[in-house]
């Protein structure tokens, strides 16, 4: 299970005397408790143990908001903030599922369209919300939302 592996890694950042990678694993187990006691989720209901799709849904929102904030940091010239919020993306992703390329997505996207039956651009909620419980994890749905609109058309 994914959390116990998060926790043997805090748990060998702590002997190894990794500081930062273990200020980002804990940071990682935070979202996670928060997750399954139902905070920042609108409102405060637990939702109980969560699952591994759950918790790469928590990693991935992490690395989203870390790149949100690369891209404030930059701009406002601290590169020695975007620096630090980098280095914890790559330690988040070493826990998320690998990525499907551009080839990948396009061919499982074209394949969901077919076993959905979409027909137009008015399918596209259809087709997407197939791929998010298909594929949960392995697609950047913000490239794939294009593709799906293109191969629409």
């Amino acid at each position: 299970m994914l959390r116990d592996r998060l926790t043997q890694s805090m748990k060998d950042a702590m002997k190894s005397g990794q500081k930062d990678r273990l200020g980002t694993i804990r940071l990682m187990l935070s979202a996670i408790k928060d997750r399954e006691l139902g905070i920042g989720t609108g409102g405060v209901v637990p939702t109980g143990p969560v699952t591994d799709a759950d918790i790469v849904q928590v990693l991935q929102k992490m690395v989203k908001q870390r790149r949100d904030s690369i891209a404030t940091y930059v701009q406002g010239n601290r590169q020695d903030l975007a620096d630090k919020e980098a280095a914890e993306i790559t330690v988040i992703e070493e826990y998320l599922p690998s990525m499907m390329d551009e080839a990948a997505t396009r061919a499982a996207i074209a394949e969901l369209i077919a076993d959905v039956g979409a027909a137009g651009p008015k399918d596209m909620g259809k087709v997407m919300g197939a791929l998010k419980t298909k594929f949960a994890g392995q697609i950047d749905f913000g490239k794939a939302s294009g593709l799906v609109k293109e191969l629409l058309k």
